[in-house]
């Protein structure tokens, strides 16, 4: 079989200088190395998930406790959590994983970036282009079922779907997720694979809230994935446990001096043409 092919072309989504896509990072800097207050701080267990509200111009610190350990993030605008994290269109803006000065994209009809990643202890590493995984979305029962024919309960859907009951969300809430810690990719067939997880204890990934946020995080019932959870060679649930560890998260307030030159995140100013978004609520 042929060697696949090495595309070298430009991206297709490009902005001109100092659009959207152009990111000011002189801003994300300053934010990311400025004094920071800790106003929350809490573990996610094993095999769990749990969510929490961030306001605008706060960072959000993802870290290993005593990894490694993949988690599973959703993100939704609190005070209207039809606008939610956007994977597909965050995948072709953005790459197909991510990492400083990134962004998380919202869904239409709002279209802005809801987080900006401000940091990431990863961001060195070999394999840092297929770490923080943004091509697979998360592991969830019906498709366990599918492959192994067997209920489990612990998978980063239903982990998710528990976290924001409370917040007044369902099932039909969770979303394509960013697989964060989790080194994944397109072998040479093109299919998807997942690799051992490379981060160790302090390891971190930060993000900035551009807009009030209610996000939500899975630790995976895989742990580290370093044994296969589907297929002839698949460890047991209870093999995988023993390579499952918590994630910690810190939420952090800054000065108002560190903030200065940055707005909170606009809708799309697109407001729609000859009737076709008539219905659309207005901001």
């Amino acid at each position: 079989m042929p060697a696949p092919r090495t595309y070298t072309r430009d991206a297709a989504y490009r902005s001109l200088p100092g659009g959207a896509l152009d990111v000011d990072h002189d801003l994300y800097e300053r934010i990311a190395a400025a004094d920071r207050r800790l106003v929350q701080e809490f573990e996610v267990p094993v095999r769990s998930g749990r969510a929490w509200e961030v306001p605008a111009g706060h960072i959000v610190r993802l870290l290993q406790v005593d990894g490694p350990q993949v988690g599973d993030l959703n993100l939704w605008s609190l005070h209207d959590p039809r606008e939610r994290f956007w994977a597909a269109r965050t995948r072709q803006l953005q790459r197909s994983s991510m990492t400083t000065y990134d962004r998380f994209w919202s869904t239409l009809p709002h279209l802005r970036p809801l987080a900006t990643v401000v940091g990431d202890s990863l961001a060195g590493h070999p394999d840092a282009e297929v770490i923080h995984d943004l091509l697979g979305t998360r592991c969830d029962p019906y498709v366990n079922r599918m492959l192994a024919g067997v209920d489990f309960d612990r998978h980063c859907h239903s982990n998710l779907t528990r976290a924001v009951l409370p917040h007044g969300l369902t099932e039909y809430d969770v979303h394509d997720v960013l697989n964060v810690f989790q080194l994944a990719g397109l072998n040479h067939e093109r299919r998807y694979f997942m690799d051992a997880c490379p981060a160790q204890p302090d390891d971190f990934f930060e993000f900035f809230a551009e807009t009030d946020l209610l996000c939500a995080l899975s630790t995976c019932p895989g742990g580290d994935l370093s044994v296969h959870m589907w297929g002839p060679e698949a460890a047991s649930t209870e093999e995988q446990l023993q390579h499952c560890h918590p994630l910690g998260v810190k939420v952090y307030a800054l000065d108002d001096e560190a903030l200065a030159g940055w707005e909170p995140s606009q809708r799309a100013a697109y407001r729609g043409a000859d009737g076709l978004h008539g219905m659309r609520l207005r901001d």
